[in-house]
């Protein structure tokens, strides 16, 4: 089995939800998902990286961000709002510039399965 773990907290019990196939992701392009109760923006970088977000933009609370601009800051990983291109860390969620941040989900990938920990 192999198994591909990114952004998973140390200290929580992680309870995985599976969401899609990992093929079923474009690269540098999000998808909205609804995970549970939460919005998610899934994200599959170079590499098969992942990364998991709340889909609703801070500023305006928009359902927006996986159709974000995805970037990068130095070593950071971003996506950028589609409406007011605050820039966000795709990793931690937190705002590039200090405002409100995003929620960044734990997110792995399980067999070809992206699954991932609205729970954290």
């Amino acid at each position: 089995m192999t198994e591909l773990i990114l952004q998973r907290p140390a200290t929580t019990r992680a309870t995985w939800i599976a969401v899609c196939h990992l093929e079923d992701l474009e690269e540098c392009w999000g998808e909205a998902a609804l995970v549970g109760r939460e919005q998610i923006a899934l994200f599959r970088l170079p590499g098969d990286r992942l990364h998991a977000v709340g889909n609703i933009d801070p500023r305006t609370r928009a359902a927006v961000m996986a159709r974000g601009i995805v970037g990068s800051r130095g070593a950071l990983s971003t996506i950028a709002s589609p409406l007011h291109k605050e820039v966000y860390d795709l990793a931690s969620g937190a705002c590039l510039s200090g405002g409100e941040g995003l929620r960044a989900y734990p997110v792995r990938c399980v067999d070809g399965v992206v699954e991932v920990d609205v729970a954290a």
